[in-house]
């Protein structure tokens, strides 16, 4: 899924008791409390939905907010054994379309965390993450998906992320090439 879909995913991930193999995030939004307050300073349509879709009136109702965000939620540690979760987001995202990158970036560096990964290159470092919001461009010779470049590329076992050049979007063709993989 993309956008939303995208949220939907990661969502599935996390609360599914379904046995499934491979799932497929694209500019996924994973922190509402984040998004609410990326989007109340891009003044767009996105803070008022999430205002609405966590009961608030005035001021965003936190805790309601967490409990609908995959960031906050418990990881199933058993499902990375036997599921594969790719994320992919545009480095553009969040200039040129509604979703900030940190959101896949945050989520993949807390499922790391949650599974005991020791290996720090396996993380987005600091520095990598502000240097693709601060220049937007590959950070070494990632290779290609589609027509475009990778900027990051990260792996730890079942779980990857991948930084490509584009904006919010799902690159579709290649997506349902990766899932019917195998």
């Amino acid at each position: 899924g993309v956008s939303g879909g995208g949220y939907a995913t990661l969502s599935t991930f996390m609360k599914s008791k379904h046995k499934i193999r491979k799932f497929s995030a694209w500019a996924s939004i994973s922190d509402l409390v984040a998004w609410h307050h990326e989007s109340s300073i891009r003044k767009n349509k996105y803070a008022e939905h999430i205002m609405d879709c966590t009961s608030s009136e005035k001021l965003l109702n936190i805790e309601n907010a967490k409990s609908r965000s995959p960031m906050y939620w418990e990881t199933p540690l058993e499902k990375l054994t036997s599921s594969e979760l790719a994320i992919y987001a545009g480095v553009n995202d969040g200039i040129e379309g509604s979703v900030p990158i940190g959101h896949s970036i945050n989520f993949y560096n807390k499922l790391l965390t949650d599974i005991g990964e020791s290996e720090a290159s396996k993380y987005v470092s600091d520095k990598e993450h502000l240097s693709l919001l601060e220049f937007r461009k590959p950070l070494g010779e990632y290779g290609n998906i589609s027509d475009r470049k990778i900027c990051l590329k990260k792996e730890a076992g079942n779980l990857s992320l991948t930084i490509f050049e584009g904006n919010h979007e799902m690159l579709t063709a290649f997506a349902l090439e990766e899932l019917l993989k195998d």
